[in-house]
């Protein structure tokens, strides 16, 4: 099986956010749960080019997809 292109680590670079493993957890487990009514990037915490770019990646199956939709699951899930 094929490596993915990007992971966590790359998307959070490309959305201009800080990007270590800590900070990422943090950032999933502030804005955790997103409700199940709402597209990813329709969520409050995107600004207007991360939500673009997030949108765009997803309707454009582009090589970013896969890690975008790992995210979406991950931010969609409930607080342990």
């Amino acid at each position: 099986m094929e490596q993915p292109i990007h992971n966590l680590v790359s998307l959070f670079k490309q959305l201009g956010l800080d990007n270590t493993n800590e900070t990422i957890e943090d950032f999933i487990n502030r804005n955790r749960p997103v409700p199940s009514n709402l597209l990813l990037h329709e969520a409050e915490f995107w600004n207007a080019s991360q939500a673009s770019f997030l949108k765009e990646a997803l309707e454009e199956d582009a090589d970013w997809a896969e890690i975008v939709d790992e995210l979406n699951v991950l931010l969609r899930r409930s607080h342990a």
